[in-house]
């Protein structure tokens, strides 16, 4: 196995040890139901955005209606006068006005049946997280209680600090298959609840529907294809983490560039020449550092390949080639 590829197991395992350690059953609970709380609120003012709306256009439709008023006093003042074809614009235009108001009305009763269906999702949604703040309680308790309890058994029982860490092995596990239990059974009341329905989904008429559906079967089958594409192409790049210096995506066209820096790396390593290994880690760094481009702190990927810091020296390198 090459020096490469074993710095990059050891990177892993100790970064999945880490991730396990920093697991806490009760701060994972608490974190779901704030996530829970804040699509509460993201509801609720989609409530209020599509009360907004329907008030707007009450207003439009009360404009309207006094503009109709108007128009047909017009119509008869101008009618008195015998100014007949003045009389015809003003009806004219009141009958413009008319058509848009009865658009306007069946547009405030579509906004309002949206409210109301909006509002009973709303009302599911907050006894769904009622129901999960009391289930998140009762387990964080029995957590703390386990936990208690295990401390106390083994204190009394003077177990060695092996069998110490087997227990808690044992007692995270189970935690984590309770916490997933938990969390499986609340998405399925989410999804139960009709929450994540699209609420505007059924507004519009039978030819704006199947109109509807023929573009978004378009978007599906081009995504689909994208897709297809994707997993038939290689591997396009590869991504090369640097101590100390973080990750940078290498073309996988400089694969066999990597290959050859990796064996003249064993090769200082198995001749002991210090000299050599610090200048074959230092080109193979630059080499990265050169021909690739940094990866952003905020992007979550994992590293195919882990390069060493300039400073390794012989005995560290021997160190890692052996597992230690």
């Amino acid at each position: 196995m090459s020096i490469l590829r074993r710095m990059s197991d050891v990177f892993q395992q100790k970064v999945s040890a880490a991730v396990d350690k920093a697991e806490d059953p009760s701060q994972a609970l608490d974190l779901s139901y704030q996530k829970q709380l804040d699509a509460l609120q993201q509801a609720r003012r989609s409530v209020a955005d599509v009360l907004t709306s329907e008030k707007r256009l009450e207003l439009q439709a009360d404009q309207l209606t006094q503009s109709i008023a108007k128009l047909q006093n017009q119509a008869r003042m101008a009618l008195g006068q015998g100014k007949e074809d003045l009389a015809r614009e003003a009806l004219t235009r009141a009958q413009v006005a008319k058509t848009q108001l009865d658009g306007l009305t069946q547009q405030i009763e579509t906004v309002k049946q949206q409210e109301q269906k909006l509002e009973i999702t709303v009302q599911k949604l907050q006894a769904r997280i009622e129901t999960f703040r009391m289930q998140r309680d009762t387990m964080k308790a029995q957590y703390q209680a386990a936990k208690a309890t295990t401390n106390v058994s083994e204190t009394a029982t003077g177990l060695s600090e092996q069998m110490a860490d087997v227990s808690m092995m044992v007692d995270r596990s189970r935690d984590k298959i309770a916490q997933m239990q938990a969390r499986s059974a609340a998405v399925g009341q989410l999804l139960d609840s009709g929450v994540l329905d699209d609420v505007a989904s059924s507004s519009g008429d039978d030819i704006d529907r199947q109109l509807g559906a023929g573009s978004g079967d378009a978007a599906v089958q081009a995504q689909l294809e994208a897709m297809k594409q994707q997993l038939t192409l290689p591997d396009a790049n590869i991504v090369v983490r640097v101590q100390g210096e973080g990750q940078f995506r290498l073309a996988g066209s400089y694969k066999s560039e990597l290959d050859g820096y990796d064996q003249r790396v064993m090769a200082a390593i198995d001749a002991g020449q210090a000299a050599a290994l610090k200048e074959s880690v230092h080109e193979v760094i630059a080499f990265v550092q050169t021909h690739g481009v940094p990866v952003p702190d905020t992007e979550n990927v994992a590293s195919q390949v882990v390069l060493p810091s300039e400073d390794l020296t012989i005995d560290e390198a021997k160190k890692i080639m052996a597992g230690a």
